[in-house]
C-alpha cells in the first residue's frame, strides 16, 4: 500500500500536466496546476466519480466557490476517473447521485500519478481525501488526509485561506480557533503573553 506523503507542507507543489473538464463543460486537453500560480489554490482529491461521499463534498466544495474566489483562491478537484466519467456525472442531477453543473475544474488522473505524486494512492487504486492549500508561489501551506468514509469541512477549508492570507498581510500568526476578524499573535515570547493575557 502506498503512504501518505506528509512532508509536503513547506514544499513546491508537484506540477502535472492532465486533460480536465472545466467549469464551462469543455476539455482541457493540458491542463497544468502551474498556470494557476499568482493566485492561491484549494487541490482537493477524492476517490472516485458516482460514489457516496463524494458528490457532497464536490457539491459543497461548488457552492462555497464564490466564497474561495473573493479570496482569490481556485478550487481544483482531481480523481482517478476519465475526463467521460467527469462530463457524465456533471451531466446528472444529485438527486440522481450526481453533481450537476459543477463551475471548477475536474481533472482526471486516469494514469494515478498525480495521486501518486502527492502521496495519497491507496492500494493502487484510488486517492485518498486529500486536500491541499497551495500559496500564489505554488508552495503547499496546509494540508489534510481523510480516509475515504470522513467527508471534509469547506468551513475549515476557507478558514485555513483566511489564516494564510492574514499571516501574510499581518506578520502575525494564528492561534487555536481563529477566525476572520479575530487579533492574530506577534511570533514572540512577549506576543504569546500578551495575547493569551487576553484570551486564555
Amino acid at each position: 500500500m502506498e503512504m501518505c506523503n506528509c512532508s509536503l507542507v513547506t514544499k513546491p507543489a508537484p506540477d502535472f500536466t492532465a486533460q480536465a473538464v472545466m467549469g464551462d463543460g469543455s476539455i482541457a486537453e493540458n491542463f497544468k496546476l502551474s498556470d494557476y500560480r499568482g493566485k492561491y489554490v484549494l487541490l482537493f482529491f477524492y476517490p472516485l466519480d458516482f460514489t457516496f461521499v463524494c458528490p457532497s463534498e464536490l457539491i459543497a466544495f461548488n457552492k462555497a466557490l464564490p466564497e474561495f474566489q473573493k479570496r482569490n483562491t481556485e478550487v481544483i478537484s482531481v480523481s482517478v476517473d476519465s475526463v467521460f466519467t467527469h462530463l457524465a456525472w456533471k451531466g446528472t442531477e444529485p438527486k440522481a447521485g450526481g453533481i450537476g453543473n459543477l463551475q471548477y475544474p475536474m481533472v482526471s488522473d486516469i494514469t494515478k500519478e498525480i495521486s501518486k505524486s502527492f502521496g495519497l494512492l491507496f492500494d493502487k487504486s484510488v486517492a485518498l481525501r486529500g486536500l491541499f492549500l497551495i500559496d500564489r508561489e505554488g508552495v503547499i501551506r496546509h494540508s489534510v488526509v481523510n480516509d475515504l468514509p470522513l467527508g471534509r469541512s469547506t468551513t475549515e477549508a476557507l478558514r485555513m485561506v483566511d489564516a494564510l492570507q492574514f499571516f501574510e498581510e499581518n506578520g502575525e500568526v494564528c492561534p487555536a480557533n481563529w477566525h476572520q476578524g479575530e487579533e492574530g499573535m506577534k511570533a514572540s515570547a512577549e506576543g504569546v503573553a500578551a495575547y493569551l493575557g487576553k484570551n486564555s
